[in-house]
């Protein structure tokens, strides 16, 4: 299912405040996420043994691989958000300088739909690798039980 992208005209409107506040939430869901890859990291290198040993090699590799990319994005969006936060003086300063304010307010729409894109996709992946973790420990469960 497509989602439709949506145009938001109320950050016309955002105040500087705001927006600082909204890029705060950002780099701290954006640090967490990092912090958790690491968690998904560790999961799977404690299961690959029985990964490998189930046959679900290949799904596996795919998500993991995912995943990894999923990390690599994590640390450029960090980035990103961060630059756009110091450079949030451009509406603070006392200049009248509309460009420049109008490229920030439109740099922080994109950002908006890029961390939101970004956070449903890793969410989903995240949803994955669990289903697929859990799917393994009870296989290991019924194995231990059967022996």
């Amino acid at each position: 299912m497509k989602t439709k992208k949506q145009i938001y005209r109320y950050l016309e409107w955002k105040s500087p405040d705001e927006m600082h506040q909204t890029s705060l939430e950002w780099i701290s869901e954006l640090k967490f996420i990092k912090d958790e890859q690491m968690f998904l990291n560790d999961l799977v290198r404690s299961y690959t043994l029985q990964i490998t040993s189930l046959g679900i090699f290949e799904e596996s590799r795919i998500l993991i691989t995912a995943i990894s990319n999923s990390e690599l994005e994590v640390g450029l969006l960090l980035k990103k958000v961060q630059v756009h936060e110091n450079q949030l003086f451009i509406m603070l300063d006392d200049v009248d300088q509309p460009k420049m304010e109008k490229a920030y307010t439109e740099t922080h729409r994109d950002l908006i739909f890029t961390i939101d894109k970004y956070v449903t996709e890793y969410r989903r992946l995240k949803g994955s690798l669990f289903k697929m973790i859990s799917e393994v420990m009870k296989k290991e469960k019924q194995k231990r039980l059967l022996s």
